[in-house]
């Protein structure tokens, strides 16, 4: 079928909305007609060539939308039905086996290969193949492919356009508080860098009855924002003194640290803000090749240092926990999210990268 998708022609190139073919579903597919997509840093990583995925592309992992059609072996979905579009997972390796899709042995080949997990491209230009299927569903357009096992139906009553950025950004947040953290009411909790995946996870560490939840940016409309959603302080992490206030802050150190922005010295902040026996969980995406130090005896003390995933999250959980959170007014995404026309998309990557805005949703055209 003929579609509309942004596509980036070279390393670090703008957005142009385009025609393109993309393929009918295979059996185990399904054709989602998208109602709206997030912008997440990692499409802007991908357009800037951090991963090895070829030019022309076409970028895009936080789709929402309908159902449009199914493969003939997909069970559980209709068209019709309101769906957010998650990562993909192989489901074969030993780490999907044990329920552990975020670590899927091919996740990163899935994610950015290019193509399908058998390496056929879904889109093409003018026959021609162009490089899709990123996250397995390529959402910078009006509709994407994706497996079946990678989409999550949702419930109706619920504003569909907001949700796309569940099945990334926000699932990361939100997942590393509740499925690793595991906080109990009470614990302390930090979170550096209060931009859409950091923000998700203070509120969920509000759910949890987190006591204080500290936040550290060195944005004021993001600390203002903060505060707004919970966090009972923020610091400015300009401030020469910021590691010695938060320890103040929290009575020497905190139980649970959320790092959101992958550089080393916000990392080494994250691991010295700890008490003993507190755990720092790295959300943030670097680049490879870069490295962190931290004294190694701050480990002795019973500390704990882990990278997490997607939240270590199964999407078919977590988002609709999320989205029933967000529908009793307790997970206020809205409150993160700033919607742009589709053609106005390298407007919102720009404001993203900006940090002007906190979650930059496209809406697609209908």
């Amino acid at each position: 079928m003929l579609i509309t998708a942004a596509v980036v022609e070279r390393r670090s190139g703008e957005f142009r909305l385009e025609a393109l073919e993309l393929d009918d579903p295979r059996p185990d597919e399904v054709l989602v007609k998208l109602v709206a997509t997030g912008i997440c840093q990692t499409d802007l990583h991908a357009r800037d060539g951090y991963f090895d995925m070829p030019y022309p592309a076409v970028y895009g992992h936080e789709g929402a939308g309908v159902v449009a059609a199914l493969g003939s072996a997909v069970t559980g979905l209709k068209p019709g039905d309101p769906v957010v579009i998650s990562f993909p997972w192989c489901g074969h390796c030993d780490y999907c086996r044990d329920g552990r899709r975020a670590y899927c042995a091919r996740g990163r080949a899935l994610k950015s290969g290019g193509g399908r997990a058998d390496g056929t491209p879904t889109l093409r230009r003018g026959g021609v193949a162009i490089a899709g299927a990123f996250f397995q569903q390529s959402s910078f357009a009006t509709h994407a492919l994706a497996p079946a096992r990678a989409v999550v139906r949702v419930r109706a009553d619920a504003p569909l356009a907001l949700l796309g950025p569940l099945g990334c950004g926000l699932q990361t947040g939100a997942g590393a508080v509740f499925n690793v953290m595991r906080p109990q009411s009470g614990h302390s909790f930090a979170v550096f860098g209060a931009g859409a995946v950091g923000l998700a996870g203070l509120m969920a560490a509000r759910i949890a009855g987190c006591d204080p939840i500290i936040a550290v940016d060195i944005r004021e409309n993001r600390l203002d924002l903060a505060r707004a959603l919970g966090a009972t302080q923020v610091i400015d992490n300009r401030r020469p003194d910021a590691l010695a206030r938060l320890r103040d802050l929290s009575g020497g150190g905190v139980d649970f640290a959320l790092e959101t922005s992958a550089e080393p010295a916000v990392l080494r902040q994250a691991i010295d803000g700890l008490r003993p026996c507190g755990t720092a969980v790295l959300v943030g995406s670097a680049r490879r090749g870069v490295e962190a130090a931290f004294e190694m005896s701050a480990l002795q003390q019973g500390r704990t240092v882990r990278g997490v995933i997607q939240g270590d999250s199964r999407p078919d959980a977590l988002i609709p926990r999320l989205v029933d959170l967000f529908m009793e007014g307790r997970f206020p995404i809205d409150r993160l999210i700033t919607f742009y026309d589709f053609a106005d998309i390298n407007r919102a990557a720009a404001d993203a990268v900006a940090g002007t805005t906190v979650k930059p949703v496209l809406r697609l055209p209908q």
